[in-house]
Formats: structure tokens, sequence, C-alpha cells
């Protein structure tokens, strides 16, 4: 047992409840959480609203323009890990992005798909740590489902801390990895 851990997606809230924090609440909750991924030997986190929020003021996938950290990035005190912030909530919106970024003459295939679509990180998540039920999935993910393993947690956002995603990173050293194989 005990799987390698590149890198790490947290699924969590909207970006209203992100907005709620103010720029210095999030980059300490960014990077304590940053600092739970590099002491467990990863080299990126990547934060994720979880849903839209469906305010009137938001379309679907849209980000709302006062959010703290749109689409930015932070790195830990001691620069082992960087810290991806991703306010897009759609999957979907996201994953079609991803592919009008592709340079023209690149042979799709999921190393290009991964290089754009978690840029900077050039992995995928290996673990991916959801606030919410584990009866639903987040429309928020959609590629991630595939070989990223995934720990619900029944908390807020609001109420997220450093030991809820070192005991999700606990739990998935815990685990044993088969890349969606079954076992013989």
């Amino acid at each position: 047992m005990g799987s390698s851990l590149a890198h790490v997606m947290v699924v969590a809230g909207t970006p209203r409840d992100w907005d709620e924090l103010d720029e210095r609440a999030w980059s300490g909750l960014a990077t304590a959480l940053g600092q739970v991924v590099a002491d467990a030997g990863g080299a990126w986190l990547t934060l994720r609203a979880y849903e839209a929020g469906g305010g009137d003021d938001e379309r679907r996938g849209a980000v709302v323009d006062a959010a703290p950290l749109v689409r930015g990035q932070l790195t830990t005190p001691d620069g082992r890990c960087t810290i991806i912030v991703d306010p897009v909530s759609d999957g979907r919106e996201r994953f079609a992005e991803a592919m009008r970024h592709l340079p023209p003459a690149v042979v799709v295939d999921e190393k290009a798909v991964t290089g754009v679509l978690y840029e900077p990180a050039d992995v995928e998540p290996d673990l991916v740590l959801v606030l919410g039920p584990p009866t639903r999935l987040p429309p928020s993910l959609v590629w991630e489902l595939a070989y990223s393993e995934l720990v619900f947690s029944p908390i807020a956002f609001g109420d997220l801390r450093p030991e809820h995603l070192q005991q999700a990173v606990d739990d998935f050293h815990g685990r044993r990895r088969r890349f969606g194989g079954l076992d013989t």
C-alpha cells in the first residue's frame, strides 16, 4: 500500500463562499493546505469550486468578479508546493476550454489534455478531496473521475481546516490504487 502523491485537488464551496474570506484568510488557508500536500511529498494543490452557487449575478461556470484569488497561483512559504486556485465550477466548460488551448499540430492524447487541463501542474490529481455528500459528484469534476482517488468529507467550505486534508491524505496512503482496473 502507500501510494505516491504528486497532485492533490480540493473541491469545495462556491466562488461566493470563497469571496467571504478576505485575501489574508484565503492565502492563509491555501498555504496551510499546500503545506499538508508538500509534507506528504506532493508538488501541486488545486483548489476548485464545487459549483457556481446559482446567484443571479453568476452564469453557469462563471466567477464572481470580487473573488479574492481568481485563477491565481500561490506557493507554500518553503516553495515545495504550488497552489492553483481555479474557481471555474463547470468541468465540461473547463474541458472544452482546455481543448481550445491545445496547439493545432499536437496529437490529442491523455498527456496533451492533462498538460492544458491542469496547467501549470503537469499531472492529473492523485487525490481529490470533495467537501460534500458522497451521493453527489460535483459538476466541476469531469476528467478527474477517471484516475483520481476520491475522498468525501461532509464539512462546509467555511469549516475546512488543514487537518481535514491531512485525514484525506492519510486515507489515500492506505489505499491500493488500481487506476480503473479490477482485482483479479
